[in-house]
């Protein structure tokens, strides 16, 4: 979440009108995040989250995002919903921006999460890939290879400015990785962003997951690579190995992940790494600072990278 664009308060409180959500009582942005504007809205009927839709997302999948919640919601996995204005529809405009009301969960995101917790976090994503499977809806996914690619070739001038020699070494990772991407593993629905910010708990239970504006069609295993990367690293960046045994096994309670997707790890933790050193790289290079956005250090995901270039073996990430 972040705030790019400002919203009046006589803005607000006409577009609110058209929704069963009452009189606009407060609202503030909220600064996390990086690719959309999002409000806290609070009404005379409760709290609310506004998002005004930006950047990499395209108003023509947000048909695909919002459904895709209910789905999961009605199949009892715990995400915010859509709040449907009064003349049927759920994507409306405000600021010229297509803008969505969403229900408010409850709950906080952590900042240094614990083992248990990332236990929780397996078991949830777990849920979510056996939930999205009967979704009807497909999305591919625009940051596999090939949009990692596009954001390379706006951003490699420039990158040995961020680290010498990084030009260098993510061109001999796509070399790798169109190579031997792995292929014919399980697939469908994965959330693809399911970072500590993505979800809530209350004390040690999970009270819900939001965020699904990269949700997509892709490997299940990919998905759980991600997690490694966004749950396991400590500041320092040392990988957790107690953290990462747990939310394996986590997941493996729900889902248990086949011989081929366990060996695909490695190159799948590294591929997501990758995915979002790129997508920092090319923010740090071309969002101007200031305001309420928050950039973040594509260095974090460069070591990542070169501890996944390591790994020989899954039992690595402490996986059974």
């Amino acid at each position: 979440m972040a705030v790019y664009t400002d919203v009046a308060e006589g803005e607000l409180g006409a577009f609110l009108k058209h929704y069963p959500v009452g009189d606009l009582l407060s609202y503030k942005g909220i600064a996390e995040g990086t690719e959309n504007s999002n409000f806290l809205l609070h009404t005379s009927s409760g709290s609310y989250i506004l998002t005004l839709y930006e950047k990499r997302v395209e108003k023509a999948d947000l048909p695909f995002f919002l459904g895709l919640m209910g789905h999961l919601a009605k199949k009892g996995v715990s995400c915010p919903l859509p709040v449907t204005a009064h003349d049927g529809s759920v994507i409306g405009t405000l600021a010229g921006r297509p803008a969505v009301i969403i229900t408010f969960l409850e709950g906080l995101s952590l900042r240094r999460p614990a083992a248990t917790h990332c236990a929780e976090v397996g078991k949830a994503l777990a849920a979510l890939h056996l939930a999205g499977a009967d979704f009807s809806m497909t999305r591919p996914n625009a940051l596999a290879i090939d949009g990692w690619r596009k954001l390379w070739n706006a951003s490699r001038d420039r990158a040995d400015e961020v680290e010498p020699g990084l030009a260098a070494e993510v061109d001999a990772d796509f070399a790798d990785f169109e190579r031997n991407w792995p292929k014919d593993l399980p697939e469908g629905i994965i959330h693809a962003d399911l970072f500590p910010d993505n979800v809530f708990f209350l004390g040690e239970k999970l009270s819900g997951l939001i965020d699904f504006y990269f949700a997509c069609d892709d490997l299940y295993a990919y998905d759980v690579a991600t997690c490694l990367n966004a749950w396991c690293f400590e500041k320092d960046f040392s990988f957790n190995l107690t953290k990462g045994k747990a939310l394996l096994a986590g997941y493996q309670s729900v889902r248990p992940l086949s011989d081929q997707e366990s060996a695909a790890l490695p190159m799948l933790a590294r591929g997501s790494a990758l995915r979002f050193m790129l997508t920092r790289l090319y923010d740090w290079l071309t969002v101007p600072n200031g305001g309420l956005v928050m950039k973040r250090d594509p260095t974090e995901y460069i070591r990542r990278m070169r501890f996944h270039r390591a790994i020989r073996s899954p039992s690595e990430y402490g996986l059974a």
